[in-house]
């Protein structure tokens, strides 16, 4: 009965997330639903662990997810992440309309624009580029999540997304965290998607499909004469890139927290090690901001860098609040009596003699329920980090794969029909589920299975 209540809860999440309810609104009231059912009291429940869970991880990464927001929104106003996008799907033309729109969403991924930016930059060059190609529209998102919401969001070494540097808090360690596992990893993931997206456009395209005919969203004529160069528009990433290698590579005095010691801050963290790489990609979102806007601000709309920095920093409060209101709910759950069977049975994966099997599996579940990369491993790190800790360090297992693996699962099922990821880019793309969704799950599930191949990469020829 007590596994019903959490059940039953985790449903009741799903299915308002997928509706278009608010998750902010609605995951404090089936945290508590599942809370009474097992007899603890609400108000010190919702008031004491919800929130309390809510707005340590507030702490912890609203910086990034403003600065990474204003980021990409000054990128997107000033025509630069248009520029690049451009350029390749131009320089690449409709022959390679897969491999521009993939490469176009990586490459800005990588340097930090956000993934619902990316969406809104590549997607008018794709469509355009599809229609000319006469390849089916309905095949666009599907090349947008390859590019954008897999190996350059968690695999690739240093990439700057959120889902790389939740770990470094958890662990203390860097996001170059076992490089030559992700760069595998994601090599295989790329490699693999591609050979998908060609082989489901070759039997759309020998069944004389084409196009097709939308009327939602499809692009104007675009205007692209007053774009950036690109030469010009990549250097902010670059320097995103540079600036973060830096921050994290460098020797950060280990006392710097000292001064603080005294206050008695109830959420400081125990060591400098594991702020190292929020701090670094702060000064690396400052710098890459500020060059943006010396180089972008004259092709800037109306209002500017105000109206980008306005819109940017309240759009990021609304992504911020949406994932702490799931680890907050996750955290009422994992509280309950009848979760502690669920956390025992993934503790109890064994496979391999080590923890990365169980650490794959709870990250990539959670994951999927609350329909949240960064949620789903943030509950799971908060829940379980200090046991695949320890379980590491008595099976030699290093922490940089602990990492890695964690990283990467969380990009699996997260991408389930009801994340939101998934339901702006379908409408920024005027497509339904039904049309474009199968082949978003291929890329969900090529993903989720190339974590676990990584467990088996480091397991059997220890590549770290």
């Amino acid at each position: 009965m007590e596994v019903f209540g959490i059940l039953l809860s985790l449903f009741l999440l799903m299915f308002f997330a997928y509706r278009g309810f608010s998750v902010i609104f609605f995951a404090p009231i089936f945290a508590l639903l599942a809370a009474v059912s097992q007899g603890l009291p609400i108000m010190p429940t919702y008031t004491e662990l919800f929130m309390a869970k809510a707005v340590t991880y507030v702490k912890s990464f609203f910086p990034v997810f403003m600065l990474g927001a204003v980021f990409g929104k000054i990128m997107e106003d000033s025509g630069m992440a248009k520029s690049i996008a451009h350029s390749i799907i131009e320089s690449l033309g409709p022959k390679h309309a897969i491999l521009s729109t993939v490469l176009s969403c990586a490459i800005l991924t990588y340097g930090g624009v956000s993934l619902f930016v990316v969406v809104f930059a590549v997607y008018p060059f794709a469509a355009a580029l599809f229609k000319e190609a006469g390849i089916p529209k309905r095949f666009i998102p599907a090349c947008i999540v390859l590019g954008g919401f897999t190996f350059t969001m968690d695999c690739l070494p240093g990439t700057p997304q959120i889902q790389n540097i939740i770990p470094t808090n958890f662990l203390g360690t860097s996001v170059y965290a076992a490089p030559f596992l992700g760069i595998i990893s994601g090599t295989v993931i790329f490699i693999v998607g591609m050979i998908w997206l060609k082989r489901r456009v070759g039997g759309a395209l020998a069944r004389n499909e084409g196009y097709g005919v939308h009327k939602i969203n499809e692009p104007e004529l675009r205007d692209d004469t007053n774009l950036p160069s690109w030469q010009l528009s990549v250097l902010p990433l670059l320097t995103v890139l540079v600036v973060n290698y830096i921050g994290n590579t460098m020797t950060w005095n280990p006392d710097l927290l000292t001064p603080l010691l005294g206050m008695k801050l109830p959420l400081m963290v125990p060591a400098v090690k594991n702020v190292v790489s929020i701090w670094a990609l702060i000064i690396g979102l400052v710098c890459g901001i500020s060059l943006a806007v010396a180089i972008g601000v004259k092709r800037m709309p109306k209002g500017g860098v105000a109206k980008a920095i306005n819109v940017g920093t309240i759009g990021s409060l609304l992504a911020i609040m949406n994932t702490a209101s799931e680890v907050g709910y996750g955290n009422v759950i994992a509280s309950l009596p009848g979760f502690k069977a669920i956390a025992g049975a993934m503790l109890g994966l064994h496979i391999g003699n080590g923890p990365l099997f169980s650490e794959a599996v709870t990250v990539t579940t959670l994951a999927g329920i609350t329909g949240s990369a960064s949620g789903g491993m943030a509950i799971a790190l908060d829940l379980m980090s200090k046991q695949w800790m320890a379980w590491a360090a008595a099976t030699n297992v290093p922490l940089d794969v602990l990492h890695r693996i964690a990283s990467m699962a969380s990009g699996g099922l997260d991408t389930m029909p009801h994340n939101g990821a998934i339901i702006t880019l379908l409408a920024v793309c005027g497509l339904t589920h039904k049309e474009s969704y199968p082949d978003i799950f291929a890329m969900t599930c090529i993903k989720t299975t190339m974590a676990f191949l990584a467990v088996v990469l480091y397991l059997v020829f220890g590549i770290v």
